[in-house]
């Protein structure tokens, strides 16, 4: 088809889907740990770059797979199966009625959950190496323009998976489903991408008579680990003085293994001993679907459309579209004018330290976050707040004598700190009216009195507010008090709050969705009262007093507890801009560079050297994550910053002293001493036929 076989399509279909099943699931993996399982946030992360390391890991088993056993087309039939499954039990293993809807037992959707992820780190990374080299065995060797096309075409395929899947299964998370209760929908959000992965499996299969499929051949990985373990266990042997030195160690593996073989490793060697620093590089990176999605749940994503916390890692696919074909047209040109030697290496350092920067650049945003959080009462401490629901003013005086404080009608005081042990009683004054409320406050925690004017008493109430912290994963929080002077049974939305006596205040309830309305409905003697709620914004906490009904029209004061998250998203931007300048000079150079100075049968085993710095960057992640004692966020970006700068560094020394080879060229001498010797064997074998016939 156009100059292209046909199967080639197929290929591309099923990399489109298999890559929107990948990326949807894991775009929603961080908060589905935090907001469904309730793990802690570094947990959380351990777990999700477990997960990542597991799937840049696994690519070195398919590859042998493939290349030793299998072949290409089995290993990504089998292994696509076993992915399929394991999408299907992560998204049945997210429905909460498993457990008959109940969140204390979460025993079986963990279970479910770990057993989907480990199918699914298999099969994708199993695949990973299989893929794309499977779709270039379908050209033939005149094909070379048409192959380069379908690499194109392969590339573009992994980006519109990403940024479709990106965008889209966030919003189905945030979508409301369940039987027993309302909550966000992780069976639609990990559902969808089950059924692209099981389209992307029978798109593979229907194409199955159109491939051309190459027999395994042995992996060289396999060969060349044995040509290194042979060298050090030759050189082991021979580590007494009789024995001569050899220029370089491999050339001990010479008794068994040829030349050029050897040659080949020691250029693989070289490239390899580079990528010792890299795994920096990843630890950082990898963060943008882990520490940096927490980091926009406390954030504000109103754009004038809500933006999900998850959802903002589509900046960084949107850029890197952008942004590659800029800098190969644009940027790298220019420099190239001004007669700078900008080598790949250098490109690989400047993108470390753009890496790092960007590090920086998150800290600096979680410092402005940090500001707005509310400050908590410390050892010894209580606080208390004053909400007058009457509508009569007054004024309160806190005993032993502390200074007063007036209260408005339907107005609040913020939260006030006193030593709990000196504040013993507060005096309440209003209108000809007085109370004296006894105080026993316990300490670290946070009360509100709550209080009205009567005609002929004032009625209080001591709420313990049992919150010690901003809600967490950008949940927002409400409750009612009952300002009407009998019982009121009270539901917003589908959340039913039950009977509440007078002044009496129900407990904080989750908001589904902050950003959107709910209808309140009081349901008084003979008749019932709604209105439509605000928007509460995400991180928020209110109280809202029912205060009186008019005509079935409900009206309500809010009195805000804990204010909505207020820094923008927008905010995160120059961060993701910067992290993804440093994936263009470090990821895309660091693949051509370790192309260039490879033999062209040692590619395969760079890329999983390359999949291993992978893999060893989100289990540096996962060790910080299980081992920090830094209790400030931002500190611990500056920690990361830090660590990448230094290796940078490091890297630069090492690459200082790299010198740069034309393996082809190296090749080629092989060649041209293999003919020679070729030549001599036969010209020593025609010396001998010509003398025993004489």
């Amino acid at each position: 088809c156009c100059g292209f076989p046909l199967s080639i399509f197929f290929i591309v279909i099923n990399e489109f889907c298999e890559r929107f099943s990948y990326y949807g699931m894991k775009a929603v993996l961080t908060l589905y740990f935090t907001r469904f399982l309730h793990w802690e946030d570094n947990f959380a992360t351990a777990i999700y770059h477990t997960f990542v390391a597991l799937c840049y890991l696994t690519p070195i088993l398919g590859a042998i797979i493939a290349d030793s056993w299998l072949g290409k087309f089995k290993t990504i039939l089998y292994l696509s199966i076993v992915y399929a499954i394991g999408q299907t039990v992560l998204s049945v293993g997210s429905i909460s009625e498993l457990t008959g809807g109940s969140g204390n037992n979460l025993a079986p959707n963990i279970a479910l959950s770990m057993i989907g992820l480990i199918l699914i780190a298999l099969g994708t990374g199993g695949i990973k190496p299989c893929v794309s080299a499977f779709g270039g065995d379908q050209f033939e060797e005149d094909q070379e323009r048409q192959r380069a096309t379908f690499f194109s075409l392969f590339y573009l395929s992994i980006n519109a998976g990403s940024l479709l899947s990106t965008l889209i299964t966030p919003t189905l998370r945030a979508s409301e489903c369940g039987i027993h209760t309302k909550q966000e929908c992780y069976p639609l959000a990990f559902g969808v991408p089950a059924i692209l992965m099981a389209v992307a499996l029978v798109v593979f299969i229907i194409g199955s008579k159109m491939y051309k499929k190459v027999k395994p051949q042995g992996n060289i990985m396999l060969e060349v680990s044995k040509c290194v373990g042979f060298a050090i266990k030759n050189r082991f042997r021979h580590r007494s003085k009789e024995f001569p030195k050899r220029e370089h160690w491999l050339d001990w593996a010479s008794d068994k293994y040829d030349k050029r073989l050897i040659a080949q490793t020691k250029m693989v060697l070289r490239v390899l001993f580079l990528y010792i620093p890299l795994p920096m590089f990843w630890a950082v990176f990898d963060q943008q679907g882990s520490r940096w999605t927490l980091q926009a749940t406390a954030m504000d994503g109103d754009f004038g459309f809500q933006i999900q916390p998850d959802q903002m890692q589509i900046v960084n696919p949107i850029l890197i579209v952008i942004m590659v074909p800029v800098v190969d047209s644009l940027v790298y040109p220019l420099i190239k004018k001004c007669k700078l030697n900008f080598t790949p290496l250098k490109k690989m350092t400047v993108g470390m330290f753009l890496g790092s920067l960007a590090f920086v650049a998150a800290a600096l945003v979680q410092v402005q976050i940090d500001k707005t959080y509310p400050v908590f009462p410390a050892a010894g401490q209580a606080q208390i707040k004053l909400i007058n629901v009457g509508e009569i003013p007054a004024t309160v005086q806190f005993q032993p004598q502390l200074d007063s404080v007036y209260v408005a009608p339907k107005k609040e005081t913020g939260y006030m700190t006193f030593e709990a042990s000196k504040l013993q009683s507060l005096h309440i004054s209003a209108a000809i009216l007085n109370k004296t409320q006894p105080l026993d406050l316990l300490e670290e925690e946070r009360y509100t009195l709550a209080f009205r004017w009567d005609t002929t008493n004032i009625s209080s109430n001591l709420i313990w507010d049992n919150i010690t912290s901003k809600p967490e994963n950008g949940r927002s929080l409400v409750r009612f008090i009952n300002n009407f002077p009998f019982t009121v049974n009270v539901t917003m939305g589908d959340t039913d709050f039950g009977e509440l006596d007078p002044l009496s205040v129900t407990n904080y309830s989750v908001v589904p969705k902050p950003d959107g309305s709910y209808t309140i409905n009081a349901s008084i003697p003979q008749t019932a009262c709604t209105t439509v709620s605000r928007k509460f914004g995400y991180g928020s906490a209110y109280t809202i007093s029912l205060d009186y009904c008019t005509e079935n029209e409900l009206s309500i004061t809010y009195y805000e507890d804990i204010a909505p998250n207020t820094v923008h998203m927008a905010w995160q931007i120059p961060q993701y801009f910067l992290l993804t300048c440093a994936e263009v000079l470090f990821s895309v150079t660091g693949l051509e560079f370790s192309y260039s100075q490879a033999p062209s049968n040692m590619k395969s085993v760079l890329q999983a050297g390359w999949l291993l710095t992978v893999a060893v960057g989100n289990i540096i992640v996962l060790i910080v994550a299980g081992a920090s004692t830094i209790d400030k966020q931002w500190a611990e970006y500056v920690l990361f910053a830090a660590l990448l700068l230094v290796v940078c560094i490091i890297f630069a020394i090492m690459a200082s002293f790299y010198t740069y080879i034309d393996p082809n060229e190296i090749e080629a001498q092989f060649s041209e001493k293999e003919k020679e010797k070729k030549k001599d064997q036969d010209d020593n074998e025609k010396e001998a036929e010509v003398d025993s016939r004489m």
